[in-house]
């Protein structure tokens, strides 16, 4: 899974952290989770524990976004057979699709491709009735793929909106409040397009908690925000958007266009939601891959906030372990999971694994303790960077006043490049968000 793996498991606490770091990224997959958490037995279709019976309904049909959502649909195709009778999942990343139809669209960003799909997977679900059954893709990506404006909003000013919140740093909460309230199928919008439909989402969440609404903004869930938590974020931000957007966010704030869906709305209550794979997946997955003599902590799987700052508190805690055999006594493998983020500064190549593994390489630089550190994101691209993350060690930052230039510059995937520290592993087929694994006194 690893390209460059052979390059960079050069001592046992770097094999070990590797190993981890793909145990927990294959744990995800939409091949094998679907395989093990969907099934069906004659009529009956069996998600999570619960049953559906197929003979009750006229259509199946698939309908969705995101990163992972063209295997996703694979493996429901894979199940369902030729009971699946139609479906457009909206994808940066098609898929080997029988029935189903991967439309492009781009990410994170969004474009007019995935505006046009959006469209398509819209106009499906409005032709949908009470004798459909509607099984919604919901993956990490959604939000940017899906992209449908409202009013008068137009992808570029979707684009601009985005672009300007990412740089300030918002967590994905506070984006996707703001991407909801700008879009024809978010926040429970196409739910309420499918209605009267059943509809059984099938979510691969990238984000911390697992909320259904929060996952690819909730296409198919009840939205607890409205429009003036909405405009609220982007003042908060101090974000640049477009006049059509403060315009649009302001006029839905004085009731002049409708909120969508609030939770137990008769819009959303035929959507049940299955949470297929979490961060928690990968975490758990990565553990049991850490060998019999060494012990294994889970710190969290809910970390967030700056990703410099996450990661010298990771490092300090490695320190504590070497230091106080405290909360762990070494050999020891710290893991822990969440969605970090980066307030840009400079125009460099990165995204918050990259800043992560830096700023972990900078501190352990200083102190030279026996500690490897690897962070990446599960979908394998990091922010704007190619990689998927970086591995450091004490030896890795031999220049530190040069690596506190690149983090300054937004560039850490530059600077772990140039060092041969960038973890590569291309798109690997899920997105779960983050995992870090710390190697503490592994020799």
């Amino acid at each position: 899974m690893i390209r460059n793996r052979e390059a960079l498991a050069t001592s046992r606490a770097r094999r070990v952290a590797l190993a981890c770091v793909e145990r927990g990224i294959a744990a995800a997959r939409p091949e094998r989770v679907v395989g093990e958490r969907l099934a069906v037995d004659g009529d009956r279709l069996t998600v999570g524990g619960e049953a559906y019976d197929l003979s009750a309904y006229d259509r199946v049909l698939v309908l969705g976004a995101g990163n992972a959502a063209g295997r996703v649909a694979v493996a429901v195709e894979n199940a369902l057979g030729d009971r699946t009778d139609d479906g457009v999942v909206v994808t940066d990343r098609p898929a080997d699709t029988a029935l189903v139809t991967c439309a492009p669209g781009d990410h994170p960003l969004p474009s007019e491709a995935g505006a046009e799909s959006a469209r398509r997977v819209r106009e499906l679900a409005e032709r949908a009735d009470a004798e459909t059954l509607v099984l919604g893709v919901v993956t990490g990506g959604g939000s940017a793929l899906l992209s449908s404006p409202a009013g008068d909003v137009s992808v570029a000013d979707l684009r601009a909106t985005t672009e300007s919140l990412l740089a300030a740093g918002a967590p994905v909460e506070d984006l996707n409040t703001v991407r909801k309230h700008l879009s024809r199928v978010k926040g429970g919008r196409l739910a309420r397009a499918a209605a009267p439909a059943t509809v059984v989402a099938l979510a691969f969440s990238d984000v911390v908690g697992d909320d259904p609404s929060v996952i690819a903004s909730g296409p198919f869930a009840g939205d607890p925000t409205t429009y003036a938590d909405a405009a609220a974020v982007v003042d908060n931000y101090g974000s640049t958007v477009p006049e059509s957007v403060t315009t649009h966010l302001d006029e839905g704030a004085r009731g002049l266009r409708p909120e969508s869906p609030a939770p137990g709305a008769d819009a959303v209550g035929r959507v049940t939601h299955h949470v297929l794979a979490s961060n928690r997946t990968a975490v758990e997955a990565a553990r049991a891959a850490v060998p019999d003599d060494v012990a294994a902590l889970v710190l969290s799987s809910r970390v967030e906030g700056e990703a410099a700052a996450a990661a010298s508190l990771h490092v300090a805690v490695a320190e504590e372990c070497l230091a106080e055999g405290d909360p762990v006594e070494p050999p020891a493998v710290l893991l822990s999971g969440g969605e970090t983020t980066v307030t840009v500064d400079g125009d460099g190549r990165g995204g918050p694994n990259t800043t992560f593994a830096l700023r972990a390489g900078v501190d352990l630089a200083a102190e030279c303790p026996p500690v490897t550190v690897v962070s990446v994101d599960t979908d394998g691209v990091d922010g704007v960077s190619e990689a998927a993350g970086g591995i450091v060690d004490a030896t890795t930052v031999d220049d530190t006043a040069a690596a506190r230039t690149a983090l300054e510059d937004s560039d850490a995937a530059g600077y772990l490049a140039g060092r041969d520290a960038s973890v590569e592993t291309g798109f690997t087929g899920t997105n779960v968000n983050d995992l870090r694994v710390i190697a503490v006194g592994v020799e």
